[in-house]
């Protein structure tokens, strides 16, 4: 199996997923529909380990590994290169990293909401249009496959932390 193909799975699992998270009915539901649905639910799952890991953002497995703090503020880049490719909006600078748990609560729910909107905002031809993604020839829509399922993969790694440091996920209680 080829790594597209592995990529292809996984996207269509989660639009399975979103069609099942929202209730809706598959002839209703688009592309676009299905990957702003996923990234509301990534929204509030990381915001709402963003909340329960305060005082644990220093927190890194070992040597070299990404902090807690450093995974947040990676999603919250990754939004926003993802939306402004999305738009076509000029990239700005790496933001500072946030630190606070409020301040990046918020960030992580604002850069989720415009990730939504430029998703939503799409037509099919413009899914199907040719970008560059992370040095990658692909399509907007293989770039917000690659971003999401990513995102999916630093979920995983933040519920894996939350977990060490004794702290269950909110949808977990």
């Amino acid at each position: 199996m080829t790594k597209n193909t592995i990529q292809q799975t996984i996207c269509g699992l989660a639009i399975a997923a979103a069609l099942i998270a929202t209730g809706l009915q598959a002839q209703t539901m688009t592309p676009q529909s299905a990957f702003a649905a996923d990234a509301g639910t990534l929204s509030d799952k990381f915001t709402g380990l963003a909340r329960v890991l305060d005082g644990k953002y220093d927190y890194k497995p070992g040597q070299g590994v990404r902090s807690t703090a450093d995974v947040l503020n990676l999603i919250v880049m990754e939004n926003t290169m993802l939306s402004g490719m999305l738009t076509g909006a000029a990239p700005g600078g790496r933001p500072a990293p946030i630190t606070d748990a409020a301040k990046m609560q918020d960030a992580l729910k604002a850069s989720y909401a415009n990730v939504q909107k430029a998703i939503a905002g799409m037509s099919a031809a413009d899914l199907g249009a040719s970008v560059k993604f992370f040095g990658r020839d692909t399509t907007r829509l293989g770039a917000i496959q690659m971003a999401l399922i990513d995102q999916h993969e630093h979920l995983g790694q933040l519920i894996a932390y939350s977990r060490v440091n004794g702290v269950v996920p909110p949808w977990s209680k």
